[in-house]
């Protein structure tokens, strides 16, 4: 079955009944619990040729939303991020790194190189909905998996491409990672002390939004192919991405010719809005409304600022903004961050103290909610690992499966959603076209 690729051409009937029959294909692979059954994605099957941040991330996403995630490594290494250590998960050498964007998934090791790995794939996309790569632009069609490739064989398929910097332009062909992305489109430029050095955020916030950009993209096109039966090719950029988040600075620079600047984590047009320094570290405070400034003084046993004529509007205080921040900071260093967190229990105007990691996951918040979650990984143990932050009222987002170990699933997978027999899997072995 794996020797030859075979080819057609979508029919209208074949679009008809595959619009009505979406999830025919599926079989028994796919988990059968009610969690599953009652995710949004349940019978979407999504084949992950993605590594590093941004695809993995937007792929663990879909398989939150009750999608079959089957993530495509390379044999003997896979994903790069297996290697990004230390930390190790259990004093093995499963990294905490692949760990945070991997959960939920199945790993396939495959050699694209070869024309029955090709093949592999090319099969499972007649019986996949989406296909995520993150490759450089023109690699995979070098290798004739591309969109077009797989358009000939699976018209339904909807085919993402995560890259650094799109399939057009004078950069198409770079590599793309999160903190160039980040500092050509303007973040580093604006992130930092003032008058500082730029500062690199510490996560790979364009990686993620990128990855999020990218689902979204992937369910409007789920949505489309319902009522076509076709699937298209998507693009997501991570320089693009950066770009369009700049929301209000770059509109700023582009309809008042304002040019961004370092802030710290001050805000340029709100005072105050930052990191006030504490006792024992910061504390951050923002007041967006004379009711919610008159409050905070208030609570603070400052009442006489808000008669204060410097400080009547938010416009007077942005003008007068150093004058009043050094009396604010004078005073909150007084006290703690806990003792601030008393004092501003029920207040109108948003507060919260600047948190270690420590602090962040001992949250009474953070711990009710249930955010945090344990699996066990078949050869790591125990592992936690933050679960999906939206509910559905509905049933939807769900932890279900550690991240897999590097080609833990190959011959499930080959098996059950290819139908190779056991001898077929072992021959391929063999052959070292899986592993």
């Amino acid at each position: 079955m794996l020797n030859s690729v075979r080819m057609y051409r979508p029919t209208s009937r074949f679009l008809t009944l595959y619009a009505k029959q979406i999830y025919s294909h599926r079989n028994k692979s796919i988990q059968t619990s009610s969690e599953t059954n009652e995710s949004p994605l349940n019978g979407i099957r999504v084949i992950d040729l993605t590594r590093i941040v941004a695809g993995p991330y937007c792929t663990m996403v879909l398989s939150d939303l009750g999608a079959e995630v089957i993530k495509i490594e390379r044999l003997g290494t896979g994903d790069e991020c297996r290697k990004w250590g230390p930390p190790f998960v259990n004093n093995t050498q499963e990294t905490c790194y692949f760990m945070a964007v991997n959960r939920n998934k199945k790993s396939v090791c495959v050699d694209l190189k070869q024309l029955q790995g090709k093949n592999i794939l090319y099969e499972m996309s007649k019986k996949s909905d989406v296909l995520v790569e993150n490759y450089v632009p023109g690699k995979l069609d070098e290798l004739m998996l591309g969109y077009e490739d797989f358009k000939k064989v699976a018209p339904h398929l909807i085919y993402c491409s995560i890259t650094g910097y799109g399939s057009e332009g004078p950069y198409k062909n770079r590599p793309g990672y999160d903190v160039i992305a980040a500092s050509m489109g303007g973040l580093l430029h604006c992130t930092g002390p003032i008058d500082g050095e730029p500062v690199k955020v510490g996560v790979a916030m364009t990686d993620i939004t990128t990855g999020l950009y990218a689902h979204g993209a992937i369910m409007a096109a789920l949505i489309k192919r319902s009522k076509t039966g076709l699937g298209q090719k998507i693009d997501c950029n991570l320089l693009s991405t950066q770009v369009a988040t700049l929301i209000n600075l770059g509109s700023n620079y582009l309809n008042a010719g304002r040019e961004a600047k370092k802030w710290g984590t001050a805000h340029e047009s709100i005072v105050p809005y930052e990191a006030f320094p504490t006792k024992d570290g910061f504390f951050t405070i923002g007041t967006g409304s004379e009711a919610q400034f008159k409050d905070f003084c208030q609570r603070i046993g400052h009442p006489e600022l808000v008669a204060n004529e410097k400080y009547l509007t938010n416009n007077l205080r942005v003008q007068n903004r150093n004058e009043l921040l050094v009396h604010l900071r004078s005073i909150i260093k007084t006290k703690t961050k806990n003792e601030w967190s008393k004092i501003f229990e029920g207040a109108s105007f948003p507060c919260g103290p600047v948190n270690t990691l420590q602090e962040t996951f001992d949250d009474p918040h953070i711990k009710d909610i249930k955010l945090i979650e344990s699996l066990d990984h078949h050869i790591a143990g125990k592992v936690k690992v933050v679960g999906p932050p939206v509910k559905y009222g509905g049933g939807g987002n769900f932890v279900r499966s550690a991240p897999p170990s590097l080609g833990q699933h190959t011959s499930e997978v080959l098996s059950d959603v290819l139908g190779l027999s056991s001898d077929e899997i072992d021959d391929l072995k063999k052959r070292k076209v899986v592993q």
